[in-house]
């Protein structure tokens, strides 16, 4: 029995071992030291949560829905409570101007106080109240507006910087690739010259070639060192940290035609036409209030508290009496005619201006959201045109590298199809990443992003 025992607790060990290691193994697996593996789509989400202006955008919009608690707080009623206490000094009474001073206490008692408590409650103010609600409503929503916008320059930013990466990188290989064959080459052309098949100057120039390409190399991961210090700091995560691209440039890139909801809707989704719409809205409930000035007012109004000595009835009597009232208060202000009527114009003038600016900002939307939408299908078509460009350009290579071996061409030959080779895997893979950062502008571009 107790054996049982022990193999039970001994198998309950191992599988809570395995259980914890698998997680540790898994994320081993994701990243090594600082090394993290990341798809574009979490490279972007992960800097909209966590890029710092994205949280200084945030935290402004959580300050406009404090605002907006207090516009409608406003309107509750002010509530004051109050107490005073005085001593007074001895009464001098003069006779025949200041002489003849004669001394007295103060009737009925040297000692005063008061305590009390007073409410007042708006009932009507010309709608001001309301007005002063809806311009922080408008704040509120614009500042909602910012932090979207913001969070969405940022994931802009971040996938541009992403795709430049994944760029870099795909350089990097072909660079690579390109050193073999310059080293694979200088190598043959060596043994050629031991041979006296070709001059000193194919060797000299294959290895300049050589040189040139490792300089690129160097200057390449250097470029990988700059964009990943970018993106780190998009991201909000430490210069230390290295974000290695999982998704490649071929990565599946949406039909031109799927893109055209996004070009339709860009005139009332952007952004800034959002934001220009609520600085419509904001000035206009500046306006109410500025007109709420020319209205008459009514508030109701109450007070009550106790009161030392008793100076309501005469003469003053030496004790403390407690009272209160309740009323209406009307007011209305005639110098606002005058004195409004210029601010009030001011007010719509600025409407107006606004109003012109949200048109400009549609117009400036559709015209920039089109001209994307016709480089992203210009980049697709491109892409297939550079990856036949590719397999003719390997096949050139081929052919000319034969040639030259048996000195059927020239080493210039040879090099400017390898410069060919090389420059139309690149354009390659930058129509490639051209057309995704192309997407992400439509998204941005559109507010959907």
């Amino acid at each position: 029995m107790t054996n049982l025992k022990n193999h039970i607790l001994l198998g309950f060990v191992l599988m809570m071992t395995i259980l914890i290691l698998n997680p540790i193994t898994a994320r081993a697996q994701e990243h090594q030291g600082n090394s993290y593996k990341l798809t574009l789509t979490e490279a972007v989400q992960f800097a909209k949560n966590q890029n710092k202006w994205v949280q200084a955008a945030n935290i402004e919009e959580s300050a406009a829905v404090e605002d907006r608690k207090d516009a409608f707080k406003a309107a509750l009623p002010t509530v004051n409570v109050g107490g005073s206490y005085q001593r007074f000094s001895n009464l001098t009474l003069f006779s025949q101007g200041l002489s003849h001073a004669t001394t007295i206490s103060t009737p009925p008692t040297a000692n005063a106080a008061n305590l009390g408590v007073d409410a007042s409650f708006n009932i009507y103010s010309g709608g001001r109240l309301r007005a002063l609600q809806k311009e922080q409503s408008s704040h509120l929503n614009a500042a909602k507006l910012n932090a979207r916008d913001q969070s969405g320059n940022i994931a802009l930013q971040t996938a541009d910087q992403y795709l430049d990466l994944v760029k870099l990188n795909d350089l990097q290989k072909f660079i690579l690739d390109q050193l073999k064959r310059a080293q694979t080459r200088l190598n043959n052309i060596n043994t050629l010259y031991k041979n006296q098949k070709v001059t000193r100057s194919d060797v000299l120039r294959a290895e300049v070639t050589l040189s040139n390409v490792q300089l690129a190399l160097e200057q390449n991961e250097n470029d990988i060192t700059i964009a990943n210090q970018k993106l780190d700091v998009l991201m909000n995560v430490p210069d230390s940290v290295r974000i290695s691209p999982v998704d490649s440039a071929g990565m599946p890139k949406p039909e031109a035609l799927s893109l055209l909801p996004f070009i339709e809707a860009a005139g009332v989704s952007s952004y800034s036409v959002q934001k220009a719409a609520e600085n419509v809205e904001t000035q206009r409930a500046r306006l109410r209030v500025v007109q709420s000035a020319n209205m008459p007012s009514l508030s109701f109004y109450s007070a009550y508290g106790i009161n030392y000595p008793n100076f309501l009835v005469f003469p003053p009597v030496n004790q403390a009496y407690a009272i209160g009232f309740v009323g209406l208060k009307a007011q209305y202000s005639i110098s606002s005619l005058y004195h409004n009527k210029s601010k009030v114009a001011a007010g719509k003038l600025r409407v107006k201006e606004l109003e012109v600016r949200q048109e400009a900002y549609t117009d400036e939307v559709k015209t920039e959201i089109k001209s994307y939408y016709v480089k992203y299908a210009e980049a697709l078509t491109r892409i297939s045109v550079n990856e036949h460009s590719v397999a003719q350009a390997q096949v050139n290579y081929r052919i000319v590298n034969t040639k030259y071996l048996n000195q059927l061409s020239l080493l210039t030959d040879l090099l400017d199809a390898d410069n060919l080779y090389q420059e139309s895997r690149f354009n390659l893979v930058k129509a490639q990443t051209d057309a995704l950062a192309i997407y992400y502008h439509i998204l941005y571009t559109s507010g959907n992003l």
